[in-house]
């Protein structure tokens, strides 16, 4: 008799482990359904200053990136690279935002060789104020980047007031960084 429970056991457990596996799936995707939207990755650099930046140029292309070119204006930090597939898709939001002039557009050149980097802006369009080069990814890491493209919305202060992780859609600029742009300025 005990050897019957045994095997029924045995053979319940993987049932049971699969059902719980399901239900955490489950409850992630109501989450995600339910508003909890995951390109909202939290850091810890919201309310502080940006970090210590002094990136070189690209070639050709003036100055460089840094600290202090973000305590001028409101301004958004945008981080790709040529590689960057949901860079490229972002890419186009980014040329209209810099036709209206809506803010100061920075970006970084990260983990990129410099020709390629050019060579994709030359195809692709150029909507960026100031570029800087992160070959060996440092201010990807002082900022605490996770993948590209990742977006900072940096205040007059030099002060990071939002996080946008992933391409930026029209929904998002309109309803989220368009908004919080303007309310920065006053």
């Amino acid at each position: 008799m005990a050897a019957v429970n045994q095997k029924r056991w045995t053979f319940l457990l993987p049932i049971l482990i699969v059902a719980l596996l399901v239900g955490v799936f489950a409850k992630r995707l109501i989450d995600v359904k339910g508003g909890q939207d995951p390109s909202l990755v939290p850091t810890v650099l919201l309310d502080t200053p940006v970090p210590a930046l002094d990136l070189p140029p690209l070639p050709s292309r003036g100055e460089g990136l840094r600290t202090a070119d973000l305590k001028k204006d409101v301004s958004l930090v945008n981080i790709w690279g040529s590689w960057c597939v949901a860079c490229l898709a972002e890419h186009p939001l980014l040329m209209n935002v810099a036709a209206e002039n809506a803010v100061p557009l920075h970006g970084i050149a990260w983990r990129d060789d410099p020709s390629a980097s050019l060579r994709w802006l030359a195809r692709n369009g150029d909507p960026y104020d100031l570029i800087g080069q992160d070959p060996v990814s440092e201010a990807a890491i002082a900022f605490g980047v996770t993948g590209a493209p990742e977006t900072f919305l940096v205040d007059g202060d030099g002060v990071i007031r939002y996080k946008h992780t992933g391409p930026i859609s029209r929904e998002a600029w309109d309803k989220t960084i368009a908004p919080l742009i303007e309310q920065l300025r006053q």
